[in-house]
């Protein structure tokens, strides 16, 4: 799904019983390009937009691809690390993977690349939402499922 911001603004005249001097200008949000600082990805965003990711990142533009990958660097990391330290870690693996030209073998860099990303998602810890919430062994989990009493089926088809 795609959308389209006009970024002009659009003149909308009166109606002809009042003088034609009476235009009233109409401006739609404003749409910049913004490029990201990590990957280079330009994004159309509103100058609003660009001002709180700026904030966020300590007045860089990272695009949203980015900023999830410096959220996973976070998460990732053994000891406490800072917003900015996970952004310098991530822009330095975006300048290394864009210096490097493209794969000789674009297939075969594709399948090792998810296979790493596989092996790291299933090696980070993972996160709890609340973190006084219980544990659940495999067996209580397995357990705690609905049953299914009979087929809906037949609902379905009428009879």
């Amino acid at each position: 799904m795609s959308a389209t911001m006009i970024s002009d603004p659009m003149v909308i005249s009166a109606p002809e019983t009042q003088p034609a001097a009476t235009s009233i200008l109409v401006s739609q949000s404003e749409v910049e390009f913004a490029i990201c600082d990590c990957c280079g990805l330009s994004e159309e965003c509103t100058p609003a937009y660009i001002e709180r990711i700026r904030e966020r990142y300590h007045g860089k533009w990272v695009c949203g691809l980015c900023a999830e990958a410096v959220k996973d660097e976070i998460v990732r990391s053994e000891r406490l690390v800072s917003t900015e330290e996970a952004m310098t870690k991530h822009m330095n693996f975006c300048k290394k993977f864009n210096t490097s030209g493209p794969p000789p073998n674009p297939t075969v860099h594709l399948i090792s690349a998810m296979r790493q990303i596989l092996r790291r998602s299933l090696d980070s810890p993972r996160v709890r939402s609340t973190p006084s919430s219980p544990t659940k062994t495999n067996r209580e989990i397995r357990g705690s499922g609905l049953a299914r009493s009979e087929s809906c089926f037949s609902t379905l088809s009428g009879s």
